[in-house]
């Protein structure tokens, strides 16, 4: 099933908008980026996968490492949002 990417952000920013009643804002703004980063590592790794299902096997590998790296840019974009709260 194939999201765009402002479908997730938003689905993204109202569970992150529900969930922040309960939660500091810093525990929020954390949420959020987490989210964000989330959802587009998961469309990432299943373009890959259809990438791989296609027998395209290097697009299925552009397709990981990109995932790969948004997954760890979002490790690192929750660690300033962590760092500036403190």
């Amino acid at each position: 099933m194939k999201f765009n990417k402002f479908t997730i952000a938003l689905s993204a920013a109202a569970l992150t908008t529900l969930s922040a009643c309960a939660e500091s804002e810093q525990e929020a703004q954390e949420d959020l980026v987490e989210q964000q980063y989330e959802a587009q590592e998961d469309v990432l790794e299943e373009q890959a996968d259809l990438a791989e299902a296609q027998g395209d096997e290097v697009q299925e590998e552009v397709l990981d490492e990109q995932a790969d790296a948004m997954g760890e840019a979002g490790d690192a974009a929750e660690d300033v949002v962590d760092a500036q709260a403190q």
